[in-house]
């Protein structure tokens, strides 16, 4: 749900799941960091737009994306390149825009730098998912300036177990024949607490309902006389898929093994993971034009990507130093991510390599005279780029340098936080032909959260922030003197051109929240504006490379407004009724609409529980996209019904069983999400049902 919250508020909602990232004093006080809390230690409040996700809503919730595990969240989407690729969409912003991580420091993948590419995240091992809305960039940097999802999980501790903790799941989801199982155990021995966990995935062909390209997207007259006139040299034949989309099966395997040594007023822990995960990409993405699609005999002109990640992890924290000290935190991240797109499965056309380093140091200091903050630094080394004979972004070293302070201070009904935050972000491409960027930013935010009365709460929060472009954003096809020399991007079927003189991007953000609390109705509205200059998007310019398109960063201003709503009305004991929706509107100084902004939503679930078991159904719509931006293809609206229900058997002193079942697109709705660059080949799954059991002990 969303509002604004009260830390806490946050610790008691996560205290509700059955582990979490924290840290424990002799004394047993526990202290979870959050987004929302990693500044805020000590009993405060924020007027950020914040989502937390536990527990059985988390565990009801999870897919095998994140964005498909957030999307029915208010203001939240996702962006689909098939079902092995689901990127969270914040307000309309995605890609560079959103930053990920994974228990507060970046995930040092490639998923923001093109639709096609995964996340290095598994929800399914989390225990506990944050949303904040809105410019973060005074915590991680400019690249959190349209939002952030932090992903916890349970690899370094902080507390000792009371006892060992073990966990095993398996589920099936008809969709795509999809199966997976996942495990993890927690132990001590004396002060050492061990962690490991494993997924593994697996899955065919995506289940859809009626042709897998958009009937409007194919002139019929053109395939008639495409397939009539196939044996001419230089033509395809057309085909489409009827049921299901081709070459969309995939397979993963993600492993972690963490220990840590806990002391009365610390830890000190480290954790290595291995990701491998192989998956086909809907062949609409990179055919050879518009109006045609490979056929599904053979490999030819299939495209996969193989994708291989190593992370280490260190963590520390240390509490009570010194009488003016609460807290201090530091992590460090090593991490070698690359990803091979193959063409017909086996051929590599462009590998994408990224090695970074990661470290965070956070002081967070004791309140004085009404006073409570932090301050702290984190620093970023990478080598990023794309290499092979159809490398379009150079290999580049890229420093990021950031010195944060935030502060908060309470009187009365009121409660004000201020922060301010100076970044340096250096490029320094390995190829002397691609120009050497640095940028200076700074961002600063500002809110007061108004305690009217007891039910109304009122929260307004600006923020100024700043963000470096991006190394696709400079360097994309670099040195390209006319489009008919592009390299082509051959996983997205585009030719896609950067600008090295691009300026950073500066926005201006506005959110005015109202919360109410009655005795069993709590509603949220959240209204929002965001000023850019020199936004930077990636705009389907109409030429053509061959029979390809030309997509070519630009920059205009632009400014994005809209509504949020969610109410929770807990109708009796049993039954608990949620309704909630969005609304976003993107323009472009100059260029119309910001392309693949995701429509109008509404939706409602009611919940039932009693004892051991829970049920709920749920109904999300989407209006019709009816401003797609230049050169975009209009979407046309769906409905999406949902049902579920588990079961829980305990078993004495031996944990607990719980069984589920889950159906999802009841009403077989063919979904074609705006926000996709595939929404013309790959809609989302038809109607599918999901089984799984579940032992926790």
């Amino acid at each position: 749900m969303q509002r604004p919250i009260s830390v806490p508020l946050a610790l008691s909602l996560l205290a509700s799941s059955v582990s979490l990232a924290q840290t424990q004093t002799g004394t047993g006080e526990e202290i979870y960091e959050l987004i929302t809390t990693a500044l805020h230690t000590k009993s405060a409040e924020t007027a950020l737009p914040v989502t937390i996700m536990t527990g059985e809503e988390l565990h009801k919730a999870v897919r095998a994306t994140l964005g498909d595990t957030l999307a029915a969240q208010p203001g939240i989407s996702s962006a689909s390149f098939g079902p092995a690729v689901g990127q969270v969409v914040i307000r309309g912003q995605q890609g560079r825009r959103v930053m990920n991580l994974t228990n507060s420091i970046a995930n040092g993948d490639a998923s923001g730098n093109s639709a096609d590419h995964a996340q290095t995240v598994e929800p399914l091992l989390a225990t506990a998912i944050e949303v904040l809305r809105g410019p973060a960039t005074l915590l991680y940097g400019g690249g959190a300036i349209g939002g952030v999802v932090n992903v916890i999980d349970r690899r370094i501790s902080g507390v000792l177990p009371a006892e060992p903790e073990f966990a095993v799941e398996t589920r099936f989801d008809s969709a795509a024949d999809l199966k997976t199982t996942v495990g993890s155990f927690d132990f001590a021995t004396g002060n050492l607490v061990w962690h490991l966990d494993g997924v593994k995935r697996a899955w065919n062909d995506l289940d859809i309902p009626g042709m897998a390209i958009d009937p409007a997207f194919i002139d019929a007259d053109e395939v008639a006389h495409r397939n009539a006139h196939d044996d001419q040299e230089g033509q395809e034949t057309i085909s489409n898929t009827d049921g299901y989309v081709a070459n969309t099966g995939g397979d993963t395997t993600n492993a972690t093994g963490g220990v840590s040594w806990v002391l009365d007023k610390g830890h000190v822990g480290f954790a290595y993971s291995v990701l491998d995960n192989q998956y086909g990409l809907p062949p609409g993405a990179h055919d050879h034009g518009h109006e045609e699609t490979v056929t599904d005999a053979g490999d030819e002109g299939m495209v996969s990507i193989d994708m291989n990640r190593k992370r280490y992890d260190i963590d520390a924290g240390w509490r009570d130093v010194a009488p003016w000290i609460d807290q201090i935190s530091y992590k460090l991240s090593r991490i070698d991510y690359e990803h091979a797109e193959l063409e017909n499965l086996n051929v590599v056309g462009t590998r994408f390599d990224n090695q970074s380093w990661q470290q965070r140091v956070q002081l967070t200091h004791a309140e004085y005279n009404g006073w409570h903050g932090a301050i702290g630094v984190q620093t970023s080394v990478e080598k990023f780029g794309a290499i092979g004979d159809e490398s379009f972004i150079p290999v580049s070293d890229i420093d990021s340098r950031g010195l944060f302070v935030v502060e908060d201070y309470h009187a009365g009904n009121l409660t004000w936080e201020f922060g301010g935050r100076l970044s340096r972000d250096e490029y320094a491409p390995q190829n002397l032909a691609a120009l050497a960027r640095s940028f200076d930013t700074r961002n600063l935010s500002g809110s007061v959260l108004w305690q009217q009365s007891d039910p109304l709460t009122i929260g307004l929060s600006l923020n100024h922030s700043e963000r470096a472009p991006s190394i696709e954003e400079l360097y994309s096809n670099y040195s390209l003197s006319d489009t008919n020399d592009c390299v082509i991007h051959f996983a997205t079927g585009a030719c896609e051109i950067g600008n090295d003189s691009f300026n950073e991007e500066r926005s201006l953000n506005t959110d005015l929240t109202f919360a109410w609390n009655f005795d069993a109705i709590n509603a949220t509205v959240t209204l929002f504006n965001n000023n850019f200059s020199d936004y930077i998007a990636q705009v389907t310019t109409g030429e053509m490379v061959g029979e390809l398109p030309v997509r070519a960063y630009r920059q205009h201003d632009a400014r994005f407004r809209g509504v949020e709503l969610d109410i929770n009305w807990q109708l009796n004991e049993l039954f608990t009724l949620r309704v909630f929706g969005d609304a976003i509107r993107g323009t472009l100084d100059g260029n119309g609409d910001v392309p693949r902004l995701p429509p109008m939503r509404q939706g409602a679930e009611l919940q039932f529980s009693r004892g051991p078991l829970n049920a709920y159904a749920s109904v999300l719509h989407a209006d019709d996209q009816t401003r797609p931006g230049l050169a975009e293809l209009a979407s046309e609206g769906w409905t999406k019904i949902e049902a579920g229900a588990d079961y829980t058997f305990s078993i004495a002193a031996h944990g607990e069983l719980m069984l589920f079942v889950r159906a999802r697109n009841l009403g077989d709705d063919t979904i074609r999400m705006s926000t996709s660059y595939l929404r013309s080949f790959a809609p989302e799954a038809g109607r599918s049902f999901e089984t799984g059991v579940r032992y926790r002990y």
